[in-house]
């Protein structure tokens, strides 16, 4: 094979071979890109629950490239709870939700007592006859909710949650059909102490009684 022979035979090689690695591979994959440690003793992950799961596409490019198509979180640590299949609505403090306005005395203040809040733990509304004031539940996409109010649409298998502002609600919530996980049965009662207590302890108060 003589010198100009081989070139063109070299300039093909090359450009089959970018054929190959560039267009030819497209398809999904799906890989556990994250698995977190630090369990406490109910199996609840201290930096973040469960494993992230990617979903990844090969793109068709002048060389293979992976881009990061969705992510989803499986709380697998959650499923040793019980789960309760509920219809999942949000409230605000405001004269929408609970007929009070900024000046009326109780404004802000649930059936139990504590106030409103949006935190770690945020107080939640439920039927009493399913969720006693206490329970703290599970609710993936809004996180762990503690049962502290009661309200006269919500009835059986209905929650109410706490959300700062109307537009919240909205933007964040809408209504929700899910199964939220019992994370701990209430007993009948629930105290600034509790709330402050949880709180500051995070997701580890839940290898802890709850008083």
């Amino acid at each position: 094979m003589n010198a100009k022979n081989w070139k063109k035979f070299i300039s093909a090689a090359a450009l089959g071979l970018m054929l190959l690695t560039g267009f030819a591979t497209t398809g999904y994959t799906y890989n556990v890109a994250e698995t977190y440690s630090r369990w406490d003793s109910f199996g609840v992950s201290e930096k973040r629950e469960g494993e992230k799961v990617v979903k990844r596409r090969t793109v068709s490019a002048s060389s293979l490239t992976q881009v990061i198509d969705k992510d989803e979180y499986i709380d697998k640590s959650f499923e040793q709870y019980p789960k309760v299949r509920v219809v999942a609505t949000g409230y605000y403090s405001g004269i929408e939700s609970t007929g009070k306005t900024p000046d009326h005395p109780t404004y802000g203040i649930t059936y139990s007592g504590v106030k409103v809040q949006r935190a770690t733990y945020s107080t939640i509304a439920a039927d009493l006859r399913v969720f006693p004031l206490g329970t703290v539940l599970y609710i993936p996409g809004y996180g762990y909710g503690v049962v502290a109010d009661k309200g006269g649409a919500v009835r059986g298998n209905t929650i109410d949650l706490y959300f700062e502002t109307k537009k919240d609600i909205f933007e964040q919530w809408g209504k929700k059909t899910l199964e939220v996980y019992v994370v701990h049965r209430g007993g009948g009662k629930v105290t600034e102490a509790m709330m402050k207590g949880l709180n500051e302890k995070g997701i580890a108060a839940m290898a802890q009684p709850i008083d």
